[in-house]
């Protein structure tokens, strides 16, 4: 069902490959007699509008009672699309830590794969806090790195901190919801 919320969803798929082709093509800027800080200011701009998507998918479909098995399934792919799409083009020029992105990419990829087998399920393992946090602290970590301020390698780390404790505590819970659906 193709409603507001899967929408905006969609549109975060939409401005990942726009954003990593910004990221990876300062020269574009450049060329047409831009400063380079222009392709950064452009690149976390995307971020920022793809990133407010994802508050406003997730608060419209509660608000709307929207919510739908195709958004369950596109809204945290979405979410990982941008992610991944901003980390891997900050690794590739240079600004993050392979070995991080790696580790959060690994996570990520672990995880939704964990989630689309619990929503085929019928299974109901919800984000935890730790998981929220954990977004917010990579979408800050992007910022950062996207606008070469400092901190920025600091932050990510910390991130990789958050996003491992957080994919722990989604594999608690889907062993934890597993057991309760066989105990049933």
């Amino acid at each position: 069902m193709l409603n507001l919320p899967n929408i905006l969803a969609f549109s975060r798929i939409l401005l990942a490959p726009l954003m990593f082709w910004i990221i990876l093509n300062p020269d574009y800027f450049t060329q047409a007699g831009y400063d380079i800080t222009w392709n950064y200011y452009f690149a976390s701009l995307l971020f920022v509008l793809a990133s407010v998507t994802d508050f406003f998918d997730g608060f419209i479909a509660r608000e709307w009672n929207q919510m739908t098995m195709l958004g369950a399934i596109i809204d945290p792919l979405a979410d990982k699309m941008l992610i991944i799409a901003a980390f891997l083009g900050l690794m590739v020029i240079g600004e993050a830590s392979a070995w991080a992105i790696y580790i959060i990419i690994i996570r990520e990829l672990f995880i939704t794969g964990i989630r689309t087998v619990a929503v085929s399920e019928g299974l109901s393992v919800k984000a935890s806090w730790a998981g929220k946090v954990k977004t917010v602290v990579q979408m800050i970590a992007i910022g950062f790195l996207l606008m070469h301020w400092p901190f920025g390698s600091e932050l990510l780390w910390f991130a990789v901190a958050l996003t491992l404790y957080s994919g722990f505590e989604y594999l608690w819970g889907f062993r934890a919801a597993i057991l309760k659906g066989s105990n049933a």
